[in-house]
């Protein structure tokens, strides 16, 4: 990585008591990445940085270690102040603060610290602050429409799963979702109603989706979730459930002199399974949007999963129910 130039106003340092007032907490703001604007609360003595899945905080970068660099809260031994110390941890690819690469260097407040391309800032952070950070992580990673999450935060979320699943032995299932005839909605009522039909439909997976599991909106009618711990069988009840929900849901038209006014709207939802179909989460989600498409051609409105079933799943498999 190449040297870096920053210009910066550095404030004064605070001692201990005037980050006490003013409730100032020490965080790691991500600057880059899937984690964009996420403050990462400094809560413990010692807080690693690295691509493993025990890491405290945990990169999904192919260019750092697993146990890449530390960040340890110490008293200075002068003062008896509080300072955050960054240590590379013998990385592949160093530890880089303010464009210098750095064995071990104490941090002060605004910092930026690069470890492969992921690229984080220390900051003495305020209630004000970690909302603000809060707020703007959520617009960039959620879906402005349905407040689900974006494409992008969901293949992060998916990846983070199947490595999670894959170390514990644990399966799960993916679903990709699509309306069935929404393009008749905008040509019927207006495309206010088909955006408030859209955001209706994102409050119905909700409703159905268990705590843990994840769902996002990944442009248009489409969505997709995965269910976490979950076999076929039971992805299927689910999958069930949220077709149920949708078909039987009074969608709201949008139009003057209309406000009483509903209409209806199916979904289509295809499943894959890991690690029965793939380990691969980019591959569930095309395994997932081909078992899609075959519920598209066996009617619509109907569940179907991508890989052949054993004849006690055959049993549970939801038939068809074309519209």
């Amino acid at each position: 990585m190449g040297t870096a130039t920053y210009l910066a106003v550095c404030p004064s340092p605070m001692n201990d008591a005037e980050i006490k007032r003013r409730d100032l907490r020490p965080a790691l703001v991500f600057l880059s990445g899937e984690l964009i604007a996420v403050p990462i609360p400094l809560e413990r003595p010692e807080v690693v940085l690295g691509r493993a899945l025990e890491a405290d905080v945990r990169v999904n970068d192919t260019q750092v270690s697993r146990r890449h660099a530390v960040v340890r809260a110490t008293r200075s031994g002068g003062t008896g102040e509080l300072e955050y110390i960054l240590t590379d941890l013998d990385s592949r690819n160093g530890t880089f603060l303010n464009g210098s690469r750095v064995r071990e260097a104490r941090l002060a407040n605004g910092d930026k610290i690069a470890i492969g391309e992921t690229i984080l800032r220390f900051d003495l952070l305020d209630e004000i602050d970690r909302e603000y950070q809060r707020q703007v992580h959520r617009l960039i990673s959620h879906d402005d429409l349905t407040g689900l999450l974006s494409s992008r935060s969901f293949f992060f979320e998916l990846r983070r799963e199947a490595a999670r699943a894959k170390a514990e032995g644990r399966s799960f299932c993916v679903l990709m979702m699509d309306g069935d005839n929404f393009k008749s909605v905008n040509d019927t009522y207006g495309h206010m109603t088909g955006s408030k039909t859209i955001e209706e439909i994102g409050l119905c997976i909700t409703s159905i989706l268990r705590s843990g599991d994840a769902a996002a909106r990944f442009g248009g009618d489409e969505f997709a979730a995965f269910l976490l711990d979950a076999d076929i069988a039971q992805a299927l009840v689910g999958a069930e459930r949220i077709r149920a929900e949708i078909a039987a849901h009074k969608f709201s038209v949008i139009r003057p002199g209309l406000e009483r006014h509903v209409h209806h709207i199916t979904v289509s939802i295809g499943i894959s399974s890991f690690p029965e179909d793939s380990e691969d989460p980019i591959e569930l989600v095309e395994m997932a949007d081909s078992a899609l498409y075959r519920a598209k051609r066996s009617g619509r409105n109907c569940v179907a999963v991508y890989r052949d079933l054993t004849p006690e799943e055959l049993n549970a498999e939801l038939k068809p129910r074309g519209k």
